[in-house]
């Protein structure tokens, strides 16, 4: 297992990464620009250097980094980390376009590098359990995905509702559909900011007929993040806030009639997804496995985010 990874930003998300990998105790070093989050590493985690310049931290001996930095910065941080040989591990989004994501990759291939990207969602356990449900096929064929990600939320003045809060929606869509989409369609609404979607809506058709569609708003009357999976045997509905799937037996008959036959929970149980994930790189840098969010994965999310909205 490797032993030495540094973090590149310790902001609002980045923090959770700098405290997963020093209670792991892999924690080498954190590079970090603004003053105040550098204070508040150095105060927590003393004997942990932390640098205002990344390239200090990049050029120690590491066997790997996280970076959570803002997104526009991604493919610059990750292209000097893969360049040193350094296994890497980037925060949603992978990159803000298609062709750098793809440059990552390549690059990452051509120095025998892990490349990760930070699809958490993928690692919560209720996922892990939907993706062997539906790989067994307990829920017959799939007939569509339905990502709904809605809330009263903080609405952004850069980067739309989709590439905010999108996502983790469109991994997890992916991951659970076991392909790329061979179409997408995108509309979205600007009610607060010129030119800045609140509210999206994403369709996605799979070439083997699977629909996913995915939903996000910050400009929601109350929170409601839920999947649900519509199969030729029945339906599951993951409920994020309370990590439950049930499974409700209940569908429509050749003869167009309606069949209820009740529900139940399938699956219930709270796990530590960041952990997971920091654990998934961590045994990537040291077996050489591939991770289940790998750059060609992430290189298939952008292009689906890109596809929708481009940022440009």
């Amino acid at each position: 297992m490797a032993k030495r990874i540094g973090v590149v930003g310790a902001g609002s998300w980045g923090k959770n990464i700098v405290r997963t990998l020093y209670e792991m105790g892999v924690l080498a070093g954190v590079a970090e620009l603004g003053e105040s989050a550098r204070q508040s590493v150095t105060e927590t985690y003393p004997e942990v250097p932390v640098f205002s310049d990344v390239h200090e931290l990049l050029n120690r001996d590491l066997h790997g980094v996280a970076i959570a930095a803002p997104a526009p910065v991604h493919h610059l941080v990750a292209k000097e980390a893969l360049g040193n040989g350094l296994h890497t591990f980037i925060e949603k989004p992978m990159t803000l376009s298609s062709v750098d994501a793809d440059d990552l990759v390549q690059l990452a291939e051509a120095q025998d590098c892990v490349l990760m990207v930070g699809h958490l969602l993928i690692f919560q356990p209720a996922i892990t359990f939907i993706k062997h449900y539906l790989s067994e096929g307990r829920l017959g064929r799939v007939y569509s995905l339905h990502h709904e990600r809605l809330n009263l939320g903080r609405a952004r003045k850069v980067e739309n509702v989709l590439w905010s809060l999108g996502v983790h929606d469109v991994a997890v869509c992916l991951h659970l559909a076991g392909e790329a989409p061979e179409s997408v369609e995108y509309f979205g609404q600007s009610i607060l900011t010129p030119g800045i979607d609140d509210d999206s809506m994403l369709h996605l058709r799979f070439p083997s007929g699977t629909v996913g569609h995915v939903h996000n708003s910050w400009l929601w009357p109350s929170m409601r993040r839920r999947l649900t999976v519509v199969g030729e045997k029945g339906m599951l509905v993951y409920d994020e806030p309370n990590q439950t799937v049930t499974f409700h037996d209940k569908g429509v008959r050749p003869d167009l009639t309606n069949r209820d036959e009740g529900s139940q929970v399938v699956f219930e149980g709270q796990g530590q997804p960041l952990r997971t994930e920091m654990e998934a790189f961590l045994d990537a840098c040291a077996t050489g496995a591939r991770p289940i969010s790998d750059g060609r994965s992430g290189l298939e999310v952008v292009k689906v985010l890109e596809q929708a909205c481009p940022l440009a």
